[in-house]
């Protein structure tokens, strides 16, 4: 019984750490993913959706959790002001199944 609760327990753990949890910095230099937002859906890598709760958040499938603290999230991201700085290029979406990678060549960057 006890050896069903650690695997229990593991699996949860296992699946947590992969959620996508991002904090966004204030400096360039603190981030691990410098992050545009485009005005169009057809010009992003990954469309986003913005969750409400940490257990919603995906494993890189595009929804986001955006914690309170840095030491809470699994990438830290910088909004950059010009697309030519970006590493990344999202449009933020208004429903959850509209999340999604548009460009899988970038999906390494969220890992």
């Amino acid at each position: 019984m006890k050896k069903i609760v650690l695997i229990c327990i593991a699996m949860v753990a296992s699946y947590a750490a992969k959620c996508q949890k991002v904090f966004s910095v204030d400096y360039e230099s603190q981030a691990d993913v410098k992050v545009f937002v485009v005005n169009y859906e057809s010009q992003a890598d990954l469309k986003v959706f913005k969750v409400k709760y940490e257990s919603q958040a995906g494993p890189n499938d595009g929804k986001w959790f955006f914690t309170n603290y840095a030491s809470q999230a699994k990438k830290k991201i910088y909004f950059v002001r010009y697309e030519s700085q970006a590493d990344l290029k999202v449009f933020f979406v208004n429903y959850e199944s509209q999340a999604g990678w548009r460009n899988s060549s970038k999906q390494h960057l969220l890992y």
